[in-house]
């Protein structure tokens, strides 16, 4: 199994940012890392007036789409309640990826970084780490707190805790 790791924290932390931040830095680290993001919005990948959207519009109940550059799997899934974590992981390609990023389940139990910014307009007491949490990423700093605090700002300093954090996994 792939690991996975959370980036969690409430809307308008910055996880979006910081995994846009992260992605290139760990892949110069020589990690390939993979994405699930979770979304409370209805979403669609595929383009109104393509084909493959009128073809799964008409009631496919899968969809793949495919070229050279990439493909897509697309499942209907209207009936369901929200997705299983493992389960998503379980259909990304094992061979391709060293760790899962995953930004939102936040009360899974996986290995989470929580962020912390000062900005989002949360106290630092609403801040509760779950047994999972491996690190904080944080604005400010977090007197008291057992957990390794990385600066939220930086990061490359986040991606080389990922990278340790990864190895001391093998």
């Amino acid at each position: 199994m792939i690991p996975l790791l959370g980036i969690a924290a409430w809307s308008g932390t910055g996880k979006t940012t910081l995994l846009k931040a992260l992605i290139p830095l760990l892949r110069e680290k020589g990690i390939r890392p993979g994405l699930i993001k979770h979304t409370h919005h209805d979403m669609d990948v595929d383009t109104p007036g393509k084909d493959s959207y009128m073809l799964r519009k008409a009631g496919a109940a899968q969809t793949l789409v495919a070229s050279a550059k990439r493909w897509a799997l697309m499942t209907e899934t209207p009936d369901e309640a929200e997705p299983d974590l493992y389960y998503l992981a379980s259909r990304m390609d094992s061979s391709q990826l060293d760790v899962i990023l995953v930004e939102g389940f936040k009360h899974d139990e996986i290995a989470k970084i929580m962020l912390f910014r000062k900005a989002a307009g949360r106290e630092t007491t609403a801040l509760t780490p779950d047994a999972h949490t491996i690190a904080i990423a944080s604005d400010i700093p977090l007197p008291g707190n057992d957990l390794p605090v990385l600066n939220l700002n930086d990061p490359a300093q986040i991606a080389t805790f990922i990278a340790s954090w990864l190895a001391g996994r093998k």
